[in-house]
């Protein structure tokens, strides 16, 4: 809540008088990531619902603009360097109307001190969870480099899944200097974005930035060392061998459809690395939940060995690995499909 107040992202309400304007207050709550425990974050709820309806439910999403992840992660396989980023805090960067911010509003404590009675305060920026965030974020960071070089609008416009930035160039100059660094300047310029964590698979490449600039991962580590596993949309990207590993998920849960289908929905790989095996799961899913049992109900015992069977094939799979290359060489350079 510090970082909010200090970076300008919410304001002291203190005309509270009846104006007859209409107001909405957020519920915050704080959210944990399982692997950054001692981290919390601060989620305003937009879904919350006050006499039959919600924020979010007079709210419009705007237009489609986000990629398509699958999109993003095939032109990440093209060439040699990959590298990755990340804007910090990207619905922040982008302010919400003045006459519309009074439905942004909610309680904190003065002076962001617990010890001190509650007061109203209300967003100026746009928040994670309102359902137009994701549209309005992508279009101003596409609005940010309209001016810039086609390059840096091609990256932009093509490499970023909502915050995430993944892409790859045949040669460390474009990586570098054309890509990272240019791109870096002209958000920073023109709109006080900031692109940082970043990674690559090339030290170099990550030395030309400074340590503050790359992965929290990165921070505390000799780069020439061996370098951490990077974890970015669901896949996870080992640095030194540059290839895609799979982790199997924890299998423990109850022989019941909502077990099942929980299993199946915790193998998430989004470029189908192991689709032949999901889908095996997927129809004893289908055929143990056939007669019609209630979610949490126990399903047929018949179906139990072929289970257990499918769950020690899925522990096999961890530290499997693909190579995030398509081929040894860049795509981008070859004129032969057939080298």
């Amino acid at each position: 809540m510090e970082n909010i107040f200090l970076s300008g992202a919410a304001e002291r309400v203190t005309d509270l008088e009846d104006d007859g304007k209409e107001k909405w207050y957020l519920p915050l709550f704080g959210v944990y990531h399982p692997k950054k425990k001692d981290n919390i974050r601060g989620v305003f709820d937009s879904s919350a619902s006050y006499g039959g309806f919600c924020l979010n439910d007079v709210l419009l999403s705007g237009p489609t603009m986000t990629n398509s992840l699958l999109g993003v992660l095939l032109r990440f396989r093209k060439d040699h360097y990959a590298m990755t980023a990340d804007i910090k805090q990207m619905f922040y960067r982008f302010l919400v109307n003045n006459e519309h911010r009074d439905f942004f509003c909610f309680f904190w404590f003065e002076d962001n001190d617990p010890k001190r009675p509650l007061c109203v305060y209300r967003m100026r920026v746009h928040v994670f969870g309102n359902k137009p965030s994701p549209a309005v974020a992508t279009y101003g960071l596409r609005k940010t480099v309209e001016n810039a070089n086609a390059d840096i609008q091609e990256f932009v416009k093509e490499s970023f899944y909502v915050d995430d930035a993944l892409a790859s160039r045949p040669t460390q100059d474009e990586a570098i200097f054309s890509l990272l660094k240019n791109t870096r300047k002209v958000l920073q310029d023109e709109g006080l974005i900031r692109l940082h964590k970043i990674t690559s698979n090339d030290v170099e490449i990550m030395n030309q930035f400074p340590k503050e600039e790359l992965d929290t991962t990165l921070k505390d580590i000799d780069i020439y060392d061996v370098l951490p596993t990077q974890h970015s949309l669901g896949l996870s990207w080992d640095l030194n061998l540059d290839v895609f590993t799979l982790t199997a998920p924890c299998v423990d849960r109850a022989f019941t459809g909502r077990g099942l289908l929980s299993t199946m929905n915790s193998v998430f790989y989004p470029m189908g690395f192991v689709a032949p095996f999901t889908i095996s799961g997927k129809i004893l899913l289908r055929k143990a939940c056939s007669d019609g049992s209630a979610w949490d109900d126990p399903l047929p015992t018949t179906y139990c060995e072929e289970w257990n069977t499918w769950k020690s094939r899925l522990e096999q799979l961890h530290g499997f690995q693909v190579p995030r290359k398509y081929i040894s060489k860049s795509l981008s350079l070859m004129k032969d499909i057939n080298v």
